[in-house]
């Protein structure tokens, strides 16, 4: 296949188009600062004009694209959260719609934030959205992506924290352990719905061929944890303990208003790909952090 990724040069995008590319694919990479072959500037939030040729013999489109949201949310950031994603979505949505022959399938990133608040209650893709910040920009994030409209397959990539000691959340959350200072956030009985990096790459490849795998999809592992559990599992697998919390109002003073966010939490169940036969590797998180940190 002939796919064109937006945001392919971040944690998980590097990872999906590596292996992709050993899986026989055509990849082009659409980044704000290109420096390999198969990398083309684009601008977002400008005219699609200097790259909307990549998308003339595209089969499939990924957009990854979007600002970090572990940082402080100061009004300019979460700006920036909000139009990275929304603002790129539309862009990149335009652009499939101007081409002769549009692009079969789309695979948005979305995020189990979507859901909101919730405490224990299971949620599945049939689980309506709920409220705040997060919640508000995942409804808004879809939309753009829906706009392509019914000719092209969405898939929508309501992904967990996805795991692995290269990037993203988790070499944040085990660098107290490993100053034996490791522990739990607040009560710590806010669920964590998560996911191996290698499981994430392999479901949405897996997407991009599978024509059930349509609309929302939670790209997240079979078993949430709550974050009591997180904390004593990641313990274990580094052999530190777990047992100072992080109350929240310390969270609150450090990281401001996304402590709110990260003290709620969501119970994530991937029941789409679990109904079409998505098998994972790592289902269970202590055999994941295992993987990623080898004894």
């Amino acid at each position: 296949m002939n796919i064109v990724i937006a945001g392919g040069t971040g944690f998980l995008g590097t990872a999906l188009v590596r292996w992709l590319r050993n899986d026989g694919h055509t990849i082009t990479v659409l980044t704000r600062s290109p420096r390999r072959t198969n990398e083309v500037q684009w601008d977002p939030y400008g005219s699609p004009a200097s790259w909307v040729h990549v998308l003339q013999d595209a089969d499939a489109v990924i957009n990854l694209a979007g600002a970090s949201i572990a940082k402080r949310w100061t009004g300019a950031h979460k700006r920036e959260i909000w139009n990275s994603r929304i603002r790129s979505t539309r862009t990149l949505v335009e652009a499939m719609k101007s081409v002769p022959k549009m692009p079969a399938t789309l695979l948005n990133a979305s995020a189990v934030g979507i859901y909101g608040a919730r405490g224990d209650e299971p949620l599945t893709e049939e689980s309506a959205p709920g409220s705040g910040f997060l919640a508000s920009l995942g409804r808004e994030w879809e939309k753009e992506a829906l706009a392509v409209g019914p000719q092209t397959r969405v898939v929508l990539l309501r992904s967990g924290i996805a795991l692995d000691n290269g990037g993203g959340a988790l070499p944040q959350m085990a660098l107290p352990f490993r100053f034996f200072v490791g522990g739990p956030i607040a009560s710590g009985r806010q669920y964590f719905s998560w996911i191996h990096r290698d499981d994430w790459v392999a479901m949405v490849s897996w997407a991009l061929t599978t024509s059930g795998a349509a609309g929302p999809l939670n790209v997240t592992a079979p078993n949430p944890v709550t974050n009591g559990d997180l904390a004593r599992t990641l313990g274990r697998v580094l052999r530190r303990p777990a047992v100072l919390p992080v109350p929240e109002i310390a969270l609150r003073v450090v990281i401001g208003e996304m402590a709110g966010e990260l003290v709620t939490g969501q119970r994530v169940f991937p029941a789409k790909a679990d109904s079409l036969g998505f098998a994972f590797r790592y289902p269970l998180l202590e055999a994941a952090l295992r993987e990623i940190y080898p004894a």
